[in-house]
């Protein structure tokens, strides 16, 4: 792990080299992990586990006294820098360390009230320092996947699989959508998985027409589409997936929402392959539904990349066009969203490969 982390700080540094900024502040927790292995967690938005900073020559990891042993333990190529009174506070003093003129700093993570309260900092140290935002320096690096991340996803996915079946056994009329969500995340756990990626959608009858519905106290009911998407978290690289399945025998209207988000499924993956435009490969699955009956009933977009979060890039949209690399990891996941009946979506993780798709997924479909 150790000689990973080194080639990934040395990316890092070789990114730097094309910008105008001598330090990199990183605050998103999957940057952290992927540069450095630390593993502390952020409690919420406004708090933090920690920040790395890099530069040419240093490296320093800064925390707070919860994580500086476990941070000297996790991520041995770090100074650690233990703060008392916060951050802010002692950011003057790490600046000062790395004889820091420009401080990139992730936008995405620091708010507004963060970002002040570092700026006044500085300012009244009047060392010379300034703030510069920055993006997908670390993102742009992550978006390739090696083949060791790659089997870790794989991993993550089995153990979704596994727990997804053995709860299928136990789906009956009378349950309740919290009841089938809570029944998953145990199986979850049962099975090895760390925690969810995400929280679990379990939606039936018609709030499975909503994409990102809540699970509630709606019943289970024979002929209704019941739709689960969840996702494992588990050796730090996560798995997102959909099935829709029905309990008792399917009427002709799920069966023929189904195969054609089936199908639609099946005409996205074929057309992925490293150059391939995530446009086109959208526009696949979306010009087949929207040719049939079931015409604008399938509204958002068709997938996006997975790794250490559940939502990286690429994303698989009308809104961006951008090109597919092998090594990439996508969801592609179509649905149809009938309002007065219900929702069918069915999701697969894919790996982008030179001359095609690589189907992560061993869970099958229905047969009708």
């Amino acid at each position: 792990m150790e000689n990973v982390i080194e080639n990934r700080i040395e990316n890092v540094r070789k990114s730097l080299a094309e910008t105008d900024i001598d330090t990199l502040m990183v605050l998103v927790a999957e940057n952290r992990y992927y540069l450095s292995g630390y593993t502390g967690e952020d409690s919420q938005f406004d708090e933090t586990a920690g920040a790395l900073f890099i530069t040419e020559d240093d490296l320093i990891l800064a925390t707070d006294p919860r994580f500086d042993t476990q941070a000297a333990q996790e991520a041995p190529q770090y100074d650690v820098v233990c703060y008392k009174k916060g951050l802010a506070q002692e950011l003057p003093e790490i600046v000062k360390r790395l004889e820091t003129h420009k401080l990139g700093f992730e936008s995405v993570r620091l708010s507004c009230q963060q970002y002040n309260k570092m700026r006044e900092a500085l300012e009244e140290a009047e060392q010379g320092t300034t703030l510069v935002p920055v993006e997908d320096i670390v993102e742009n690096l992550r978006v390739i996947k090696t083949e060791d991340e790659i089997e870790a996803t794989r991993k993550s996915l089995a153990v979704a699989e596994e727990a997804f079946e053995a709860v299928l056994a136990k789906l009956e009329p009378g349950m309740t959508e919290t009841e089938g969500a809570w029944q998953l995340e145990i199986a979850v756990r049962e099975k090895g998985g760390k925690g969810l990626s995400f929280p679990t959608i379990c939606a039936t009858g018609r709030n499975s027409a909503l994409p990102h519905a809540i699970p509630g106290q709606a019943v289970f009911k024979e002929g209704d589409p019941l739709l689960f998407d969840w996702g494992v978290f588990a050796g730090h690289y996560c798995s997102d997936t959909t099935r829709t399945v029905v309990l008792g025998k399917p009427d002709g209207l799920f069966k023929k929402v189904y195969t054609t988000v089936l199908e639609a499924q099946k005409k996205a993956i074929a057309f992925i392959k490293a150059g391939a435009s995530s446009k086109v490969v959208d526009a696949a699955a979306r010009d087949f539904i929207d040719g049939t009956e079931f015409k604008g009933k399938f509204a958002h977009g068709l997938g996006h990349g997975t790794g250490l979060a559940v939502h990286e890039a690429p994303r698989l949209n009308t809104l961006r066009e951008e090109t597919l690399q092998a090594g990439m990891i996508v969801t592609v996941e179509p649905g149809i969203y009938l309002p007065e009946w219900g929702g069918i979506r069915l999701e697969n993780q894919v790996v982008v490969r030179e001359d095609g798709a690589e189907v992560l997924n061993r869970l099958g479909f229905m047969e009708f």
